[in-house]
């Protein structure tokens, strides 16, 4: 009987820890991608970008979020959960019945446990695939998409050193009195005028036919403005103006072994510290989740009983955690200068929580958390 008691407080208590993750975790996420996803709103207001299109882009941010957010919400439901079962006189009633930390803890470490291994397949498997999916569809967009993205009678900056203005585009997608102002080569600026143009299906970058204008360019020695005509131009409209369609790897697309055995074909020799601290980090950050959680389970199974609750404990904790959250981002950039403080990093996400658990689990804590009897009449 006292088993199948034991059972269904835990059942219950996970079930309590499991949907406080869930929330807090969708919440904080969603919160997050509205907030990032305003970077891309210009590409739907001015560009002409499908709602389709820009969520299947935001979306591919989603894994790397919940990545970062993972201990966070972790350590926020567990101290929620725990601190609400505390308030409404529950853990005095399952320590009253004879049940240890542990017992009373068990429910909430499966569930972390869980989360930890969620963090191990995110930062292993899909947050590296998702890196790759995004910057290779923003590259698509980039220089790809760009000149379907040209607006009739609007200035539009396919990049940062490409403007181009379009009078009309007519039914059978003929474009109409073209205007391009191309700086991507500093030195040999030139603005160019078409009477039309059409778009030409390509593989690589973006390119137009130009037809029956003028190329004019100014060169910066003389001072001298030179104009040549044509007939028919093809023009490039790619971000480097020679049809680039390869693009560099970043860090966070690399797989574990890449990041473990850097090479010079997937970097510069100056890159590979950075890989290692990345590769080590991915290993030991999902841990901090279990740490985090630790941290919370103490300020709440330690210490002796309020009628009224505490607020100080669980302002220590919240404390703890943003101190090891800053102290983590500092400990990256070290580690990156000097690799021989890599070991810091593994000590950073794990030892918080193995001392959390001695402490919380040891047998010294263990007898003083066995409750007296409950007196008569008391609340």
């Amino acid at each position: 009987m006292n088993a199948l008691r034991v059972t269904q407080i835990d059942r219950y208590t996970f079930q309590q820890v499991a949907v406080a993750v869930v929330v807090v975790t969708s919440g904080l996420v969603a919160l997050t991608w509205l907030m990032q996803s305003l970077r891309f709103v210009e590409l739907v207001v001015n560009r002409g970008l499908s709602i389709g299109v820009f969520l299947r882009l935001t979306g591919l941010l989603i894994p790397g979020f919940l990545a970062v957010i993972l201990p966070i919400t972790c350590f926020v439901a567990v101290l929620f959960t725990y601190q609400r079962l505390s308030g409404d006189r529950e853990l005095t009633v399952m320590r009253a019945a004879g049940l240890s930390a542990f017992a009373i803890s068990r429910a909430g470490l499966v569930v972390v446990g869980l989360a930890t291994l969620a963090g191990y397949a995110l930062t292993l498997w899909l947050v590296p695939i998702s890196q790759t999916g995004f910057r290779e569809f923003q590259f698509e967009i980039r220089n790809r998409m760009a000149a379907f993205l040209l607006q009739e009678g609007v200035f539009t900056p396919v990049s940062d050193d490409l403007l181009v203005y379009v009078r009309a585009r007519s039914p059978d997608g003929t474009l109409l009195g073209i205007m391009v102002d191309d700086d991507r080569q500093p030195d040999h600026r030139a603005t160019i005028l078409a009477e039309r143009g059409r778009l030409l299906e390509s593989t690589g970058a973006p390119r137009v036919l130009l037809m029956n204008g003028s190329r004019q360019e100014i060169d910066k020695r003389t001072g001298q403005l030179n104009i040549g005509t044509f007939s028919d131009y093809v023009f490039d409209m790619s971000n480097n103006g020679h049809g680039e369609t390869e693009r560099l790897r970043d860090v966070g697309e690399l797989n574990l072994d890449e990041l473990l055995h850097p090479t010079l074909a997937l970097a510069s020799p100056r890159d590979f510290p950075r890989m290692r601290v990345e590769a080590h980090k991915r290993l030991s950050s999902p841990l901090s989740t279990a740490s985090f959680a630790l941290i919370a389970m103490v300020s709440v199974l330690t210490g002796s009983f309020r009628r009224h609750g505490g607020i100080l404990r669980p302002l220590i904790a919240i404390m703890m955690v943003v101190s090891l959250v800053a102290v983590g981002l500092a400990l990256d950039s070290l580690a990156v200068r000097h690799n021989s403080l890599m070991p810091l990093v593994w000590m950073h996400a794990a030892l918080p929580g193995v001392l959390c658990a001695i402490f919380l689990y040891s047998p010294r804590f263990t007898a003083r958390a066995v409750p007296m009897a409950v007196p008569q009449g008391a609340d």
